[in-house]
């Protein structure tokens, strides 16, 4: 009998286009194949063991006899592709609406909006990943104060601000009061804030940014485990992409190293329920993505020592981010399925999920909760014997 379950999910993790990836310019995208050969292999024997190898070729990565996990991939149904609607869709929520596009940036009476929202002029507009966006307008936010502002070309406004130009809680007020004026007519879901910290030619992002989104448009596991009493953690980005909605207790973002500690901790605390946590291991350096990938594979197995029966630890992506395209935004492409348990069935293939939901359904089952209209449940394939 399943008693807790875990959830890491690991920001950007694809593992292959989906077949409707053309439809988003993302045809042939693979976000860790691709990354694995920009570095000459990977070294991350931890998900080795796990079936990583059986999902996609992966180079540094072999086919394991006997994995000691079971292995899958997770497809997607909703429309879009950013942590928003992948998250949503895992927890049963299926995304329908499309929503606008932005390929060249936002049009000049959204960007007033947004200026109004916080007080002052803007920079940047364009589609870009936000370390390019970054090294683009680091010089002249510092000198002008001017709000830094992007998008991955769809619903998300991402705006970034040095501590120093704007204290962070009014720049996180500010956001949140953006969100609210940008929903209609613009269709924006979602503003991601990323405050800056550092001297002039070394500014980085804070580890504690904020995501400020509309609530989900229908129920979620959340919702419905709430409802059945468990004690449900999220940890991360999770509390914000829900808006805090059906959780016992959120854990703010930080590093995905401190984040990880914490989920350790908590597997001495908390004995039943869900925990899920999202971890953005993954750095626009291919070097760097590599290093912070063996990095977190180490973590993983020290982790995985801690798991006592009754638990059920998945591993999962919420989209693709392929080192390949050159704008480094969210990638529509499949993301790995790998579940272990100290008392689960180990070796067996999932196969290939249409819908991410099938977790949320699985993990639904799994507590005993009710279930959703969406996803179909691989519980049985994980009892062992």
């Amino acid at each position: 009998m399943i008693t807790r379950v875990i959830v890491l999910v690991i920001d950007g993790l694809g593992v292959g286009a989906l077949p409707d990836a053309a439809e988003y310019g993302d045809a042939g995208s693979n976000t860790l194949a691709h990354l694995a050969d920009a570095v000459g292999g990977l070294n991350i024997p931890t998900l080795e063991a796990l079936g990583l190898g059986h999902i996609t070729e992966i180079k540094g990565v072999r086919v394991m006899g006997q994995p000691e996990g079971s292995f899958g991939r997770l497809g997607f149904l909703s429309k879009g592709v950013d942590s928003m609607v992948g998250y949503w869709e895992m927890a049963g929520h299926v995304t329908d609406i499309a929503g606008p596009l932005y390929p060249d940036g936002f049009p000049p009476d959204m960007v007033s909006v947004i200026e109004q929202a916080f007080g002052r002029k803007s920079i940047g507009n364009r589609r870009s990943s936000g370390s390019a966006m970054l090294r683009e307008c680091e010089a002249e936010h510092l000198s002008s104060g001017a709000l830094i502002v992007w998008t991955d070309g769809r619903r998300t406004c991402h705006v970034a601000a040095h501590e120093n130009a704007m204290r962070r809680d009014e720049f996180f007020q500010r956001c949140r009061d953006a969100r609210k004026v940008l929903k209609d007519p613009w269709g924006v879901w979602r503003v991601s804030a990323h405050p800056l910290v550092g001297d002039a030619g070394a500014v980085e992002f804070s580890p504690q940014s904020r995501e400020f989104v509309i609530e989900p448009p229908g129920t979620t596991m959340f919702d419905v485990l709430n409802r059945a009493s468990q004690i449900l953690v999220g940890v991360g980005k999770v509390g914000d992409l829900f808006s805090g909605r059906g959780l016992t207790r959120s854990v703010p973002v930080g590093h995905w190293t401190a984040l990880l500690d914490d989920v350790r901790g908590m597997l001495k605390t908390v004995p039943r329920g869900l925990i899920v946590a999202g971890l953005d291991v993954l750095e626009s350096d291919a070097a760097q993505s590599a290093a912070a990938l063996h990095d977190f594979d180490r973590r993983l197995s020290e982790l995985l020592e801690q798991l006592r029966p009754g638990d059920l630890l998945v591993l999962t992506g919420d989209h693709g981010r392929d080192i390949a395209k050159a704008d480094q935004i969210p990638t529509r492409e499949y993301v790995p399925l790998l579940a272990t348990g100290p008392k689960l069935a180990q070796g067996v293939n999932l196969g290939i999920r249409s819908s991410a939901a099938d977790l949320g359904h699985t993990i639904l089952e799994a507590l005993q909760g009710d279930q959703l209209p969406v996803g179909e449940s691989f519980l049985d394939a994980l009892r062992a014997g």
